[in-house]
C-alpha cells in the first residue's frame, strides 16, 4: 500500500473527521476522566506539529502530533490510524516521522501516555517495538490505573 505523510491542518473538514473518530475510539476504551486525547483547538497551538498520512487517492488515513514539552522532551499526541488501514505500516512510518523530526529539532526524549485497555494493546506493541519503555507520569499526567506512560531516549541532530 502506498501513502504519503506530510504536515497539515487538524482543523481541514476530512482531517476532524478522522479526530472525530479517534475521540470516539478513546472514548470507548478510556473511562471518563482518563481521557487525555486532544481536539482539533489543541492541537492547533503553536507548541504541536501535526501531521497526516494519506493513500494514494489523498484520502486521509492516519495521523499523529508531536507537541514540545521543553527544549529536550517531545510527547506524541494523537496518534490514529483507521481501521481499514491498521496492519499496513501507516502507525509504524507516523512514528518514524515523529522521531525523525524531533531528532532535527535536537530534541533527545520522546514520550507519550496512552490507556491500558485491551483497545490499546496494538498501539502499545508497537512502541514497545520501536524502543519506548514503561516511564512515570510525565508532563502533568499523573498517576491513573487507566493511563500507560512510555518513554525513549532519541539521538540529537547528525
Amino acid at each position: 500500500m502506498k501513502f504519503t505523510i506530510q504536515t497539515d491542518d487538524p482543523s481541514r473538514a476530512e482531517v476532524v473527521s478522522l479526530l472525530q473518530t479517534h475521540l470516539a475510539f478513546a472514548a470507548a476504551h478510556t473511562p471518563a476522566g482518563s481521557g487525555h486525547a486532544l481536539d482539533v483547538s489543541a492541537l492547533m497551538r503553536p507548541e504541536i506539529t501535526f501531521w497526516t498520512a494519506r493513500d494514494e487517492t489523498g484520502a486521509v488515513i492516519g495521523c499523529v502530533a508531536m507537541k514540545e514539552l521543553s527544549p529536550d522532551h517531545g510527547e506524541i499526541k494523537s496518534m490514529h490510524t483507521l481501521e481499514a488501514h491498521r496492519g499496513k505500516g501507516v502507525a509504524r512510518a507516523l512514528l518514524e516521522t515523529v522521531m525523525k523530526e524531533a531528532k532535527i529539532r535536537g530534541l533527545t526524549r520522546l514520550s507519550l501516555e496512552t490507556g491500558k485497555s485491551d483497545g490499546f494493546g496494538p498501539s502499545r506493541l508497537l512502541y514497545e517495538r520501536m524502543g519506548f519503555a514503561a516511564c512515570e507520569p510525565f508532563g502533568g499526567y499523573g498517576a491513573d490505573p487507566f493511563s500507560h506512560c512510555m518513554s525513549r531516549e532519541i539521538g540529537g541532530p547528525d
